[in-house]
C-alpha cells in the first residue's frame, strides 16, 4: 500500500502553558472557559465531542455527537433512545466524551453517568431545532438498523414532510430525547513542546473539598 508514513507526520505543539493557579474550582467552569475560547477561536463545531459508550457485549464503542448544552450538572446531548448508542446508555450508563480542539493544542476529556432529562427538557429543545432536522427524526425512528438503499430513507422522510403542513408544528418523537452527563472525572490536556504536555485532572473530593473537587497535576 503505497501511502505517507503517519510516523513521520510531526508538528510541535506550542499551546500556552495551564498552569494550576489559573484552573477555575469547578471542572465545568473551566470547560465554559475552554469552551468559549474554542467558539471565538473560530474551530469547525466545537461542540463535537466522540463519545464511548459500552455495548451489551462489554466492548466499546465511539462516535461523534454535538453537544446542546452545558451547566454546572453537566453536558447535554441529544439522540434517538432507540438507536444502538442509546441503547447501550440504557443498559450501562458509564460514558467517556472527549473534545478534540487539535488547532488549539487542547482536548478535554469528560468521564461520568448519564441520565435521561425530562420531556420538558426534551420538549423545549426540538421545539427549537431546523423544521428539516425535525422531521429528519420522525424518518429515521429506526436509527442504526438496516436499511435497503438510500431510496428507503428519502421515502420516509418525503413521507413525514407531507404529514405536517408548512408552519405547522412538528411534534417531538417519543422515542428522541436527551442525555445529561455527569461528571465524575474531568482532565483538560494542553500540548506543550517536546511532549512536555500540561495535564489536570479534576476528582470530586472525598471531603467534600472548595467547590467539591479536587485538582491533580498529571505526568504527560
Amino acid at each position: 500500500m503505497d501511502h505517507c508514513d503517519p510516523a513521520e507526520l510531526r508538528e510541535p505543539y506550542d499551546g500556552t502553558p495551564l498552569y494550576r493557579s489559573a484552573l477555575a474550582p469547578h471542572p465545568m467552569e473551566q470547560f465554559h472557559i475552554w469552551f468559549t475560547q474554542a467558539h471565538t477561536a473560530g474551530l469547525a463545531e466545537p461542540n463535537a465531542m466522540v463519545l464511548s459508550t459500552v455495548e451489551e457485549t462489554g466492548a466499546p464503542r465511539a462516535r461523534t455527537v454535538l453537544l446542546k448544552g452545558y451547566d454546572q450538572r453537566g453536558l447535554r446531548f441529544f439522540t434517538n433512545y432507540t438507536s444502538r448508542k442509546g441503547r447501550a446508555l440504557q443498559a450501562e450508563p458509564r460514558v467517556c466524551a472527549v473534545f478534540p480542539w487539535h488547532a488549539l493544542r487542547r482536548q478535554v476529556v469528560v468521564c461520568g453517568s448519564v441520565e435521561r432529562l425530562s420531556d420538558e427538557e426534551n420538549d423545549a429543545y426540538f421545539a427549537r431545532r431546523p423544521r428539516g432536522s425535525q422531521i429528519g427524526a420522525w424518518a429515521s425512528e429506526r436509527q442504526s438498523a438496516r436499511v435497503t438503499g438510500r431510496e428507503e430513507l428519502d421515502e420516509l422522510y418525503a413521507r413525514f414532510e407531507r404529514r405536517w403542513a408548512p408552519g405547522e408544528p412538528v411534534p417531538r418523537p417519543s422515542y428522541w430525547g436527551g442525555f445529561r452527563i455527569r461528571p465524575t472525572e474531568v482532565e483538560f490536556w494542553q500540548g506543550r513542546p517536546d511532549r512536555m504536555h500540561d495535564r489536570f485532572r479534576y476528582l470530586p473530593a472525598p471531603d467534600g473539598g472548595e467547590e467539591g473537587w479536587e485538582i491533580d497535576r498529571l505526568s504527560p
